[in-house]
């Protein structure tokens, strides 16, 4: 969804390529411009060049302008260049006019250039027949700012603010305009929203991709983690419901990802740019890290996709049969073990493991537990289904591999009250999301039924613990024995900032597990929590 800059509210790139239709841009004088650039074009192109002259002086202030911060009270936008501050808009435009005069006048050839491109691109593909042109014309141009929405209909407390997208004026605006389908039911107006998504899809320029959503999501004040890699996109945002909308449509419009992501792809929960410290967009080898390269195992070859509805029937039929264990089916939950300690489906194996690139370890050294076997996998999101169920084929023993489109998060949309117990643990400062009063977990130092994580209190550690009111009050705050210890004596050793993922409480768990027996739906491990440090999963 280009932005416009145009004079005429509405304009979108294909209008905007349709102005420049018929300018010549092979002459010399476009590719560097001087300051009798305009007097050397004819009348008909004047107006054509005055247009892209704005948008290259709007994109070039834009560039300057500080993002204001959510907890401040002064809220006027500021700006710095050169090594100065103008705090209003006037000053700042009278400097950009005096003093870069010719990269304006660059940035106007260059804008002039790419709207030609396209259109000469668009119009190859066309006859040719192609599919997705828009996909070619994006790769040609590289602006990120021609690839971000147009948000000066919004100002930037409506954009920040907690208001629904029902509420905000421009969505009856855009309702007229006939975009009905970005009609999403809101959650209340107290509250913004966080976004969880991922789209498998081929990316030639995956570098491209990442610095167009750390610009995308900083135009938008959100907050949160972004994944790229040459094999798709792994993204959980947050911000107000009026930004997540945007991003949303935004990334439906974008050629590289409309034909691969539809609305119902993006799962939504209640929260906000407040669950993340920062926003994290970076490039990787893979979109979850599963420790294997995707030429090897490959998100092209996986399982079975089930409907929540149909996964819901399979796990039906599965607890109905009177021996589970002898069963020729085996409900496989491929998260973590702190997550499944919290929440998980009633009759599932849940591996005991950390992080999820122990996963292939995990099936290689279980192999004989999945041989002949119908596997159904779930995960938070359904991303880790994707790459787990291929391996799990790769390996040639199980009979049949299915994998729970949308993950438990869709599932729990459709049935809150059904197989799956206990909270939904996500990566973020929420921790979980609660759907039913179900708690499966106990409390790591008297066993009452406790299910809310809380970081270990002493400040070298990233574990999360389990302990309930009675012993926090009892000064039981730690995940272990040594580090409970260790927080009642003076710190006098590392920072805060030198943490310690491999605790007493993770070292002495074995890091591949057995499984001696099927374990089925059994009560979490009575082990502390997990690390939840950089070397874990970044999205789910």
């Amino acid at each position: 969804m280009p932005s416009s800059t145009s004079p005429d509210q509405g304009d979108d790139l294909e209008s905007c390529v349709l102005r420049f239709s018929d300018l010549d841009l092979k002459d010399t004088s476009l590719t560097n411009p001087s300051s009798c650039l305009k007097a050397e074009l004819d009348g008909s192109t004047k107006k054509k060049y005055s247009f892209a002259k704005k948008k290259a002086f709007a994109l070039f202030v834009k560039t300057k302008e500080i993002p204001a911060k959510r907890n401040f009270e002064c809220k006027e936008k500021w700006w710095k260049c050169c090594q100065q501050s103008f705090t209003d808009q006037t000053s700042i435009h009278r400097h950009v006019a005096t003093q870069h005069a010719d990269e304006i006048y660059e940035q106007t050839a260059s804008i002039l250039k790419q709207l030609a491109a396209a259109l000469s691109t668009s119009k190859s593909l066309m006859s040719a027949d192609q599919k997705n042109p828009g996909k070619e014309c994006l790769m040609r141009s590289h602006e990120v700012s021609a690839w971000l929405p147009d948000i000066s209909c919004f100002s930037p407390d409506e954009l920040i603010s907690c208001l629904t997208w029902e509420e905000s004026p421009q969505f009856t605006q855009l309702q007229n305009g006939n975009n009905n389908d970005l009609h999403w039911s809101g959650q209340g107006s107290d509250e913004g929203e966080v976004l969880l998504y991922y789209c498998y899809c081929d990316l030639e320029d995956p570098q491209w991709v990442c610095a167009w959503q750390t610009a995308l999501c900083r135009h938008l004040h959100l907050t949160g983690k972004v994944r790229v890699a040459t094999e798709g996109i792994n993204g959980t945002v947050g911000g107000s419901k009026l930004a997540t909308r945007l991003y949303v449509e935004v990334m439906l419009s974008c050629p590289l990802f409309k034909d691969y992501l539809c609305k119902d792809d993006f799962k939504t929960s209640k929260g906000g740019a407040h669950c993340f410290p920062e926003l994290r967009v970076g490039v990787f080898e893979e979109i979850v890290p599963m420790g294997i390269s995707p030429s090897e195992i490959s998100y092209k070859k996986p399982g079975i996709h089930l409907s929540p509805g149909e996964f819901h029937k399979e796990v039906e039929k599965f607890l109905s049969q009177a021996d589970q264990e002898q069963s020729d089916t085996i409900l496989l939950d491929c998260r973590n073990f702190y997550e499944s300690k919290i929440g998980r489906f009633q009759g599932c194996l849940a591996p005991d493991i950390r992080k999820f690139s122990y996963f292939p370890s995990y099936v290689d050294k279980n192999l004989e537990l999945f041989r002949e076997k119908r596997v159904l996998m779930y995960c938070t999101g359904g991303i880790r289904c994707e790459r787990g169920s291929a391996y799990l084929k790769a390996t040639g023993v199980c009979k049949e591999v299915f994998q729970l489109k949308g993950g438990i998060h869709k599932y729990l949309e459709e049935f809150p009250d059904g197989f799956y117990k206990g909270k939904l643990f996500v990566f973020d400062e929420r921790y979980a999301l609660t759907y039913n009063s179900d708690v499966v977990s106990e409390c790591s130092y008297c066993g009452a039924r406790w299910d809310q994580y809380k970081l270990c209190s002493t400040p070298q550690c990233r574990q999360l613990v389990l302990t309930c009111p009675a012993c926090q009050g009892q000064g039981f705050t730690a995940c272990c024995v040594t580090c409970q210890d260790k927080g009642s004596r003076k710190a006098s050793g590392p920072t805060q900032d030198s943490f310690k993922e491999e605790c007493e409480c993770t070292a002495r768990r074995p890091r591949i597990p057995r499984e001696l027996s099927r374990q089925l739906g059994l009560p979490g491990s009575p082990e502390p929590g997990p690390a939840v440090g950089e070397d874990g999963p970044w999205l789910v």
